[in-house]
């Protein structure tokens, strides 16, 4: 079936965007559910297609409007990775409404936060989350339903149900580094320009028109998947093969299962994949390309030519959508050193210095990012919410501020060196150190705590903690207090935050005015990582089951 999509840019928001495409191509597969994935979600595997996804939202969407659904509104999905997702979504856009996505694995305090924090008026919840949600919310009275309940009438209707180029979209809350995470509000015309930018950017990344089939183990609560992956399977008619997680065994089979001809990928994937013995398999697959970032040097050349697939590393933020994004989608890749690319012609880019001077080629520092023209903010996040003091920060001099490390090549392409900002970066998760320090500190045995990143050879980063515990401590009981500790944690953050090595020291590495002195810290970690009364906890870091 011929298909000739107009520009995703030039569409109002983004189910007007998905609804061209349905009737242009209403037969072909838009969503695919792989059967090892519908069995751990408990639903029906098979693929979806356009038609028939634009038929259910049509149906929320007269249930929403119904209920006085409209723009001023947000509605949490906790719904994982599953064709509901999209559902609720594209129904609540058309509306002008706003989705918050919700991490399946945020516990107590962090949904309590989340709730309070975006003022949603609507959380829809899986069956075995939907109390932690009304728990999180019983303050305000949130209103919790399944994805197939009635939907309640909203406390004040909307004056207006229908969304704007520059309405928001979605807000996305990213770990930020000073303290709780921001809420990024995403406009419609963030999706928009995510599409815009997978269809023309060309190149090794180039998609067709004649049926793109693209699979990825990332959430729909983060960026990469809800506004790459599906943006870009939108507007060339593609069908997304979404995962519930990344299983490094079955990869290959689901590749392949799926017909993809596009993966997007973590850095931590390709280690895993790499692992595995060889096999006669490792090129039997469809794919031209996997998409994504942060591949280990050593392993990017070896892995194309063990599997066939060019990694093609790009660099984003969720605050930078794809207004910034660059990625190495034409030669040279520069394979194996963390280039990512020269950034495109309407992208400007500056390498700043510890002296507010451009940096020189090969010389590090920090990624200043904006649009050419006259607004520099297209294609960005919005604003953070309730936090304007930040927003104004990050866009200091009229220049969006990224926290990242990189140095320029002589050709104008850009490598990735290291982040400025105290994040700790593990499987591709972001996790604030000063966040998960906030929530030990509630610990009753916990005096005092100071959180750092340490190497991990498989998730890149794992969080290591240093505390000085209470009065009364034995050094007998420091394996049970922090076995202790950890499960604690477990309840109250993601399990990906919580420790992977505890050591109970005596003191913190502190400034004059109590403050952790990072460099210190550093320090410290590297040298208790040594030490044989350093605890591993990294066996009790597991998934939660729902």
């Amino acid at each position: 079936m011929s298909f000739e999509p107009k520009d995703p840019a030039s569409f109002e928001n983004v189910f007007a965007f998905f609804a061209a495409t349905a009737a242009a191509v209403s037969e072909r597969p838009c969503f695919n559910v792989l059967p090892e994935t519908a069995e751990i979600y408990g639903i029906a595997s098979g693929e979806l297609s356009y038609g028939g996804l634009a038929l259910e939202a049509d149906a929320k969407f007269v249930a929403y409007r119904e209920a006085g659904y409209g723009q001023g509104h947000r509605v949490g999905l906790l719904l994982e990775n599953r064709p509901a997702f999209l559902v609720h979504w594209l129904a609540l856009n058309r509306l002008g409404a706003s989705i918050v996505p919700i991490n399946p694995d945020l516990r107590a305090a962090e949904l309590a936060y989340l709730v309070s924090h975006s003022e949603m008026d609507l959380a829809v919840v899986l069956k075995a989350r939907q109390e932690d949600l009304k728990r999180a919310g019983a303050d305000g009275g949130l209103a919790v339903i399944g994805p197939d309940a009635n939907v309640p009438i909203v406390a004040e209707h909307a004056k207006q149900q229908t969304g704007g180029f520059d309405d928001e979209a979605a807000l996305l809350y990213t770990s930020g580094t000073t303290g709780l995470p921001k809420g990024c509000v995403l406009n419609n015309s963030y999706f928009l320009n995510c599409g815009h930018w997978y269809r023309f950017v060309g190149g090794h990344c180039a998609l067709n028109l004649d049926g793109e089939r693209m699979i990825t183990p990332l959430p729909l609560f983060h960026m990469n998947a809800l506004a790459c992956s599906t943006m870009a399977m939108i507007a060339v008619g593609g069908c997304l093969t979404v995962l519930d997680r990344f299983h490094p065994t079955s990869w290959w089979e689901s590749v392949r299962s799926s017909k993809a001809t596009v993966m997007h990928y973590l850095g931590v994937m390709p280690a895993m994949l790499m692992s595995a013995a060889d096999s006669g398999e490792d090129r039997n697959h469809f794919l031209r390309f996997g998409f994504g970032a942060g591949v280990e040097e050593r392993l990017h050349a070896p892995f194309e030519a063990r599997f066939g697939v060019p990694l093609i590393e790009a660099w984003a933020m969720t605050e930078t959508g794809n207004g910034a994004v660059v990625a190495a989608s034409q030669d040279p890749r520069h394979i194996g050193t963390r280039c990512f690319g020269r950034p495109q012609n309407e992208i400007a880019v500056r390498i700043e210095g510890d002296d507010g001077k451009e940096a020189e080629f090969d010389v590090p520092g920090e990624l200043l990012v904006r649009r050419k023209g006259e607004n520099p903010r297209y294609g960005f996040f919005d604003r953070y919410l309730k936090d304007p003091e930040a927003t104004a920060e990050a866009w200091r001099d009229n220049w969006f501020h990224t926290g990242d490390i990189v140095k320029r090549n002589e050709d104008g392409s850009l490598a990735f060196v290291d982040r400025k900002k105290n994040v700790i970066r593990r499987s591709g998760e972001n996790i604030a150190a000063i966040e998960v320090e906030g929530v030990l500190l509630r610990h009753p045995e916990v005096a005092a705590v100071a959180v750092a990143a340490t190497p991990d050879p498989v998730r890149g980063d794992e969080v290591f903690v240093c505390i000085v515990p209470a009065e009364g401590f034995q050094n007998a009981r420091a394996q049970d207090l922090a076995e202790n500790i950890t499960r604690w944690s477990l309840e109250q953050l993601a399990y990906y935050k919580a420790p992977g090595y505890i050591a109970f020291v005596e003191n913190l590495p502190l400034t004059s005015t109590n403050k952790v002195q990072r460099g210190e810290l550093k320090t410290l970690v590297e040298d208790l990582r040594a030490r044989e009364n350093t605890l591993d906890l990294r066996h009790l870091k597991k998934r939660a089951v729902a």
